[in-house]
C-alpha cells in the first residue's frame, strides 16, 4: 500500500452503531489513542461486530458516546453546564480505556459507600519498546497483578497459561507474567484480554496512570498502572 492509499484509508469515513445511535467519523480519529479499546478494535486486534447494515456495532450507551467521540477529535473534554451523568461517562471511558479521558474524569470520591469494604486489584504493566529497529516492536512486557482476592489470582493463573508465568505466589497476593518479543498490537490485545477478565469478575477500574520513563540505550520504557475495585460485604468485628 503506497502513502496515498494509506492516507485515504485513515481519512475514509467509518460509521458506528453505538447502542442504536449512528456516528460517522474517520479511522484516524478512532485510533487517536492506540492503547485504547477502540484503537485495538480498528487495528484488527480486537473482535468487532456488525449490524444488519454493515455498521460497526458497540453495545454501549449511544448518547454518551457523543462526548467520547468529541474527546477523540479534540483531546479536550467539553460538557454542558447542566451535565449530570459524570458517573456514567466515567464508566464509558473505563470501558473504552481512553486513559487521558479517564484522568479528566478522575473523581477522588470513594467508588463505593464508606461503610462497605472494597476488594482491590492492582495491575501494573512495564513495557519496553524498541527504539531503533522497529518502533512498534515490544522487547518485553511484564504484567503484575496484586490482590488479596485469591480466587481471582488463581483464575488468572489458570486461564492465561499461554503466557510465560514469571511468578505465582498467593501468599504474597501476587502473580506476574512476562512475554515478548512480540508485535506491539499483540501486546495490547493480550493486556486488554486480561483487563476484560478482571472486569468480568465484578471489578471496576477506579483510576489509572501512565509513566514514560527516560530513554535508555535502545529502549523506551512505559509503565501503566490500574486500580480495580469491587464492593465486599463488611466483616463484623
Amino acid at each position: 500500500m503506497d502513502n496515498g492509499d494509506w492516507g485515504h484509508r485513515m481519512s475514509s469515513p467509518v460509521t458506528l452503531n453505538v447502542g442504536g445511535h449512528l456516528y460517522t467519523t474517520s479511522l484516524s480519529t478512532l485510533q487517536r489513542y492506540p492503547d485504547s479499546m477502540l484503537g485495538a478494535m480498528f487495528r484488527g486486534d480486537f473482535p468487532t461486530t456488525r449490524d444488519s447494515k454493515g455498521n460497526y456495532f458497540i453495545d454501549r450507551d449511544g448518547t454518551l458516546f457523543r462526548y467520547i467521540l468529541n474527546f477523540l477529535r479534540t483531546s479536550e473534554l467539553t460538557l454542558p453546564a447542566d451535565f449530570t451523568e459524570t458517573d456514567l461517562l466515567r464508566k464509558e471511558a473505563d470501558f473504552y480505556q481512553i486513559e487521558p479521558l479517564i484522568q479528566c474524569l478522575h473523581d477522588p470520591k470513594p467508588l463505593y459507600p464508606p461503610d462497605i469494604f472494597e476488594q482491590v486489584v492492582e495491575l501494573s504493566s512495564t513495557r519496553k519498546l524498541s527504539k531503533y529497529s522497529n518502533p512498534v516492536a515490544v522487547i518485553i512486557t511484564q504484567l503484575t497483578i496484586t490482590t488479596k482476592v485469591h480466587g481471582l489470582l488463581e483464575g488468572i493463573s489458570n486461564n492465561f497459561t499461554k503466557w510465560n508465568k514469571h511468578m505465582m505466589d498467593t501468599r504474597d497476593c501476587q502473580v506476574s507474567f512476562t512475554f515478548g518479543p512480540c508485535d506491539y498490537h499483540q501486546e495490547i490485545s493480550l493486556r486488554v484480554h486480561l483487563m476484560d477478565y478482571i472486569m468480568k469478575q465484578g471489578f471496576t477500574i477506579r483510576n489509572t496512570r501512565v509513566h514514560h520513563m527516560s530513554e535508555r540505550a535502545n529502549e523506551n520504557t512505559v509503565e501503566h498502572h490500574w486500580t480495580f475495585c469491587r464492593p465486599a460485604h463488611k466483616v463484623e468485628d
